[in-house]
């Protein structure tokens, strides 16, 4: 490995770009009580790129490398919306996720705003952690796009993976997201999530296999001098008081006693943040069955179609395949939704809830003609959507705990 490779994972963990990799056996599956969390010796941070972004442009890939904001129902003009997700084109303009839609638009005028399609994330984010748990580790997901998966059992009679074996399980994962499901991501390697999560953020500054390994043996060198708003969880109102206390950096959080940091913050933040500035943290997993919120079906037709009848026979193909796949799971829809793209990019979604939840196509048919109908179509269209919200398997609610008959949801 060449000294500019081990500069950029100064753990020692290897760059293992060039090497083929298969799939962990599935005797190395190692069993975790969903009841009490395990500790591990590694904890690997999965983190996708741009996530949203990379799924729209799986679903239109002339979208590469092209200004692209999502958020909202992706009209940059409607108030109190905001940004979810940038690409890196539009980062580049000053955009960021949180900042209000109308302040992205003055910014880049010209970027393909789109709407949120939480079926479409859903699924994508599926399809990655089921390749996550192909490797035979447990995985903790915690969103759409970011998930821990642990390895080396602490207690374990078997012993945990070395930096070379970890940074290879870890590279595969990069490799086999890739592969499997078209998106990219990156992998940070550590002993609790705190510090794996950090670890992410030097491996997205890595091109080919971005994994990045961040421990005791590079902790004071990478994060001694970086601000104190670089550790995990400390935010700028917590770096702010730091700072009014002559506080600054990450070292000079450490020479600042428990008991200072007690009194400035009281017990719980105090004694988080004289642990988390050493680099300590959460060495467990929690792994808890992913029930998917809702399903989508979208199509890109290769000749945009122009008949409001070819578009309705099309949205209801779309249903009818959709409904295979929410009644082989058992689930019950209560809530239409339809996304329409015309050739321009002009994306909208209209969505209605039912007045019972119901997998009766003949039911449900009705529903997606009519939001389809309520579009505007001056235009040809080049994909339709449907999504199916779906309720909770248990007591028939949403995944709120909202009861569905009494939540009111507009078009």
């Amino acid at each position: 490995m060449s000294t500019r490779d081990r500069g950029h994972l100064r753990s020692g963990l290897p760059d293992l770009l060039a090497q083929n990799r298969t799939a962990a056996p599935a005797s190395t599956l190692e069993e975790v009580s969903t009841g009490t969390p395990q500790r591990y010796r590694w904890l690997l941070h999965v983190d996708l790129d741009q996530f949203q972004v990379s799924v729209e442009r799986i679903r239109s890939p002339e979208l590469a490398g092209v200004p692209v904001i999502v958020g909202g129902n992706g009209d940059p003009t409607e108030a109190r919306k905001v940004v979810t997700c940038a690409s890196y084109e539009a980062r580049e303009a000053g955009v960021r996720a949180g900042m209000p839609l109308r302040a992205a638009h003055r910014k880049l005028p010209d970027a393909v705003y789109l709407p949120l399609d939480m079926g479409a994330y859903d699924t994508a984010s599926a399809e990655v952690m089921d390749v996550l748990r192909a490797q035979g580790y447990p995985v903790e997901v915690w969103g759409w796009d970011e998930a821990y998966v642990g390895v080396g059992p602490l207690g374990s009679e078997v012993d945990a993976p070395d930096d070379d074996a970890i940074a290879d399980i870890a590279a595969r994962i990069v490799d086999e997201v890739r592969q499997r499901c078209g998106l990219l991501c990156c992998v940070g390697i550590s002993d609790n999530k705190q510090r794996a999560k950090m670890a992410t953020g030097f491996a997205k500054r890595l091109e080919g296999t971005r994994v990045f390994g961040l421990d005791e043996r590079n902790w004071a060198e990478l994060m001694g001098e970086r601000p104190t708003q670089d550790l995990w969880s400390v935010g700028p109102r917590t770096a702010a008081k730091l700072g009014q206390h002559g506080v600054g950096t990450v070292d000079e959080l450490v020479a600042t006693g428990r008991d200072e940091l007690i009194g400035w913050f009281g017990p719980h933040q105090g004694n988080w943040l004289y642990v988390l500035s050493r680099g300590g943290g959460d060495a467990t997993i929690t792994v808890e069955p992913w029930v998917a919120r809702s399903h989508s079906k979208s199509r890109t037709f290769a000749t945009d179609l122009t008949r409001p009848g070819e578009m309705a026979a099309a949205a209801t193909d779309l249903l009818r395949e959709l409904l295979e796949q929410v009644r082989a799971e058992g689930r019950m829809p209560f809530r239409v939704a339809v996304t329409v793209r015309t050739s321009t990019f002009y994306t909208r979604t209209k969505s209605r809830k039912l007045p019972t939840p119901t997998d009766d196509f003949a039911a449900l048919a009705p529903v997606v003609e009519d939001l389809l109908g309520r579009f505007e179509l001056d235009r040809p269209v080049r994909l339709l959507g449907v999504r199916l919200d779906l309720a909770d398997e248990q007591d028939g609610t949403d995944r709120d705990g909202r009861d569905l008959d009494r939540r009111e949801v507009g078009e």
